[in-house]
């Protein structure tokens, strides 16, 4: 698949948000944000699209307040551009951005993974050997934003292991750009199989109980992912 057509010709509108559950008693700022930022992210509402928070408001038959809100969250953390007289635009990607996004990401995680190891037993090893089984059958089905949310839950699973909640909360907003990236990527020949024993090597990694096994397994996962991202971008239409 050409890299400069990994991303689906959508604009906002052409999702039904009126389908998305919305409690009421929460603040809708707080539900609206993440609604839009998984559009930006999974590549949906692509680099430069127009965002209309007025369509939104009325398709999830609220005030238009808690969308500008939202999209103001989305702004402070670069994945939105708001532009007098230009109206508001998902950014475009920025290498910039990516590789901040990345080093945090490498020097969180390999803490996290490195941390983990020592706590690792039967129960840990078949959790994380079960996440992996999720994570092969949804890149079977090609169903690639399925695939990388299980994904996270590796990392996730590795982090809470490590007694580091907080550390993943921390990569989780931090590592939107790259998420953005990822979309793109793992549809391309080889990438999901390289993630996968990627990730069957973290596994391995962990069960010997050995922090710098652990960690430089992290590392090895994390800077692969990095650089098929850099070789992406030299070829990307949509900077």
């Amino acid at each position: 698949m050409p890299v400069q057509n990994c991303y689906i010709s959508m604009t906002v509108m052409e999702f039904d948000l009126s389908r998305a559950k919305l409690d009421r008693r929460r603040p809708m700022r707080d539900q609206i944000y993440p609604l839009i930022r998984d559009l930006i992210v999974t590549g949906a509402i692509k680099p430069g699209d127009a965002i209309d928070e007025k369509g939104i408001a009325e398709q999830l038959s609220i005030s238009r307040t808690p969308v500008r809100e939202a999209v103001k969250k989305l702004s402070d953390e670069h994945l939105v551009d708001v532009v007098a007289q230009s109206g508001t635009r998902a950014a475009k990607i920025d290498p910039k951005e990516i590789e901040q996004a990345y080093l945090i990401r490498l020097s969180l995680e390999m803490k996290s993974a490195a941390q983990a190891a020592p706590h690792m037993d039967d129960s840990h090893a078949e959790g994380l050997a079960d996440i992996l089984m999720l994570h092969e059958r949804a890149i079977e089905q090609r169903k690639f934003v399925r695939a990388i949310a299980i994904d996270d839950s590796s990392h996730r699973y590795i982090a809470n292991l490590a007694e580091l909640p907080r550390l993943w909360h921390m990569v989780e907003i931090s590592k939107a750009h790259l998420d953005r990236c990822r979309h793109m990527l793992l549809p391309l020949t080889g990438e999901a199989e390289a993630t996968l024993e990627q990730h069957r090597e973290i596994i391995r990694a962990m069960n010997t109980k050995d922090p710098d096994n652990a960690r430089n397994a992290m590392r090895k996962h994390l800077e692969s992912s990095y650089k098929s991202t850099v070789r992406m971008l030299e070829n990307l239409s949509v900077l």
